[in-house]
């Protein structure tokens, strides 16, 4: 327990409730675009990357996007799942490297991941496969452009955040002196 701190917890509801109620108004557009016009419904499928993306630039802790992710499908709850399903996205490029890398491009490495995998598996949904190609094409990159977009959005939040104080105890300290990431290192690493 002594490597979860009370403050890193906090920070992680506050990110949570703060991207649930954003994923409140997100689905209900999303919902909305989905019943009228399903193609553009994908616009704002970055939105749901936000949260976890914010608490993982911000932190640079294992499992924040994850314990994001669920807080915000807790105020959300019928999307619990949901939520849980796009932070996981968020979360994976940082676990296969075993959390010891920190870089920006991981963040756009699940972006560009979820932004292929989700046309794929929401295709029946969307009846993906009788569309014409190039609108199959263009489903794709409004899917792969919204997750970037998003991700960028979350990792310019958490630099924000992180350059104002915000979460300064909940964050590991030493990981740049150690090799390990960016981290609360001596002068100049960040």
């Amino acid at each position: 327990m002594s490597r979860v701190s009370t403050a890193y917890l906090l920070t992680c509801a506050a990110i949570g409730v703060a991207g649930g109620v954003l994923l409140w108004g997100a689905t209900a557009l999303s919902t909305a675009l989905f019943a009228v016009v399903p193609f553009f419904s994908v616009m704002i499928a970055g939105l749901w990357l936000l949260p976890a993306v914010v608490a993982l630039r911000l932190l640079e802790r294992p499992l924040a996007g994850l314990l994001v992710g669920l807080i915000s499908g807790l105020v959300v709850f019928p999307f619990l799942a949901t939520n849980l399903w796009w932070a996981f996205f968020a979360e994976l490029p940082f676990l296969l490297a075993l959390y010891r890398s920190w870089k920006t491009w991981q963040y756009f490495a699940g972006a560009a991941f979820v932004g292929i995998v989700y046309p794929i598996l929401a295709a029946v949904s969307f009846d993906l496969w009788s569309m014409p190609f190039w609108t199959q094409v263009g489903f794709f990159a409004l899917t792969l452009a919204s997750c970037l977009a998003g991700t960028f959005l979350g990792i310019l939040i958490g630099d924000r955040l992180r350059a104002t104080g915000v979460a300064r105890l909940a964050r590991r300290r030493g990981l740049a002196s150690r090799g390990l990431g960016r981290g609360d290192g001596p002068a100049g690493q960040h």
